[in-house]
């Protein structure tokens, strides 16, 4: 493994220079947390559909376990069991439009990783780049488990458990964990642990950060140490049900699937599960006696457990569902944690908005009302009052806001329109709203994928690299 050795290092320096003002070393994460023999163990695969243009190159990599769709490239990088999805990417003669520019696209735009480390990382495109709009960018950048890229260009940085970087280019910057931004684009920043920032220049401003008592116990990643925390017990208390999709190669599909919804051959599905119609369920998510009604989605990474969706419904990458019931167009965001009970269930009534990184942990039962927005640390009605406002309230402030400990600066109706235009892109592009004829989205264009596996040497001094290879329409 000797050339994995050198790979390995080779990252951490380039990480290292990129974060040098802030005295970081990578090597106290990257070296402890993911021994060089664990990746070795898996194999990666590739998904293939008449959609999605296929391209895909690495050279002296570790791909352990990792899942790639679209054009993709890889070099001098360690990708363990991350999810690497390009069915976004813009295609050649597609024109991208920024600040009323049209830019037209000389090729296809690529997702290529370079030099960079991602633990168990979910890498989704869209990229909103206007410099390099057809090269998605991740360089020189480290990330932890359970973390997620989103149209988000990298170079230079770390990313720690749990932290989403959505349509954000950083540059040299420093996320901490359960950390969320969408912020357009940061130079050498160092962002807090729990820290949730959306700004759109100077149209709004909205940030709320958690205290560091309550973070600590749903999830804390120290140098030298493994991530600890609820979250961390609750996803890998249900690994083992993954180790059945992932070893064997060929599994049939539940007929109670309709035909016009999509799930994805490495999701896990358990008993009392029910699907509706242009439902999309994408890899590594699970389902555990929960109803997906017409048009909802589980991204990659969620959990619904005993949980009800009534339909149109966004559960963004890594959103956790526990006894709780979703009514129509609710919006769940990234790394959201929902949990009620059998006795203390959750409702969060329709067209309401759970914003990334949200924690209800309920101590009692709980509904949402309709229409609002909700952020932070919920444990019951109380905690309610200071993290939540009516849509409608929030389109009427012109200025300054502080509730609780989130602070909003601003337009709210500028703020309320970017959400709910966002929710119905990602219903169109998921095929919530397919007819059978028109607005077909990722539940009807990735039924047929077609997998293939690629394993790395087993022996000698390039055990656990994959070999070179070119794979091309």
């Amino acid at each position: 493994m000797h050339q994995l050795n050198k790979l390995r290092d080779r990252i951490i320096r380039r990480v290292n220079i990129n974060l040098r003002r802030f005295d970081f070393d990578a090597a106290d994460y990257l070296r402890s947390y993911i021994p060089l023999s664990q990746l070795t163990k898996f194999y990666a695969f590739y998904g293939i559909t008449d959609h999605h243009p296929l391209y895909f190159h690495f050279s002296h990599s570790n791909l352990a376990g990792s899942y790639f769709l679209g054009k993709c490239k890889v070099d001098n990088a360690i990708l363990y069991k991350s999810d690497i999805r390009g069915d976004e990417l813009k295609s050649k003669g597609d024109t991208f439009q920024y600040r009323g520019t049209a830019i037209p696209l000389d090729h296809d735009e690529v997702i290529w990783i370079k030099d960079s480390f991602l633990v168990k990382t979910l890498v989704h495109n869209c990229s909103h780049d206007p410099e390099n709009p057809e090269i998605f960018w991740i360089q020189n950048t480290a990330s932890s488990p359970y973390a997620n890229i989103h149209g988000s260009v990298m170079e230079g940085c770390f990313l720690g458990p749990f932290a989403s970087v959505d349509l954000t280019s950083l540059h040299g910057c420093q996320v901490g964990t359960f950390s969320y931004l969408q912020v357009g684009e940061l130079w050498h920043r160092q962002i807090e642990p729990g820290q949730i920032w959306i700004k759109n220049e100077d149209l709004f401003d909205f940030s709320y950060r958690f205290a560091p008592s309550v973070l600590k116990r749903y999830i804390n990643f120290e140098p030298g140490q493994r991530p600890r925390g609820i979250f961390i017990d609750f996803v890998e208390s249900r690994k083992d049900d993954f180790h059945r999709v992932f070893d064997v190669v060929h599994l049939a599909t539940p007929r109670s699937v309709p035909k016009n919804a999509s799930l994805s051959r490495y999701a896990v599905l358990k008993p009392k599960t029910r699907i509706g119609e242009n439902v999309l369920v994408a890899q590594r998510a699970y389902l555990e006696n929960s109803f997906l009604g017409k048009g909802a989605n589980a991204q990659e990474n969620c959990f619904l457990v005993n949980s009800h969706l009534q339909g149109d419904n966004v559960t963004a990458h890594g959103a956790k569902l526990i006894h709780t019931r979703l009514e129509e167009k609710v919006f769940v965001g990234f790394n959201s944690f929902l949990r009620g009970t059998p006795d203390s269930p959750l409702i969060v009534g329709p067209g309401s908005i759970i914003m990334p990184h949200a924690i209800i942990d309920l101590s009692e039962a709980l509904t949402i009302p309709p229409g609002h927005l909700v952020w932070g640390f919920i444990q019951n009605a109380r905690d309610l009052e200071t993290h939540s406002i009516a849509l409608k309230s929030l389109t009427e402030v012109q200025g300054e806001l502080n509730l609780g400990a989130m602070r909003f600066q601003g337009q709210g109706a500028r703020f309320v329109e970017a959400f709910q235009q966002r929710i119905e892109h990602i219903l169109e592009a998921n095929g919530a709203y397919y007819d059978g004829n028109k607005n077909k989205g990722h539940a009807q264009k990735g039924q047929n994928i077609a997998y293939n596996i690629i394993q790395p040497y087993s022996m000698g001094t390039l055990k656990g690299v994959y070999p070179t290879i070119d794979i091309c329409p």
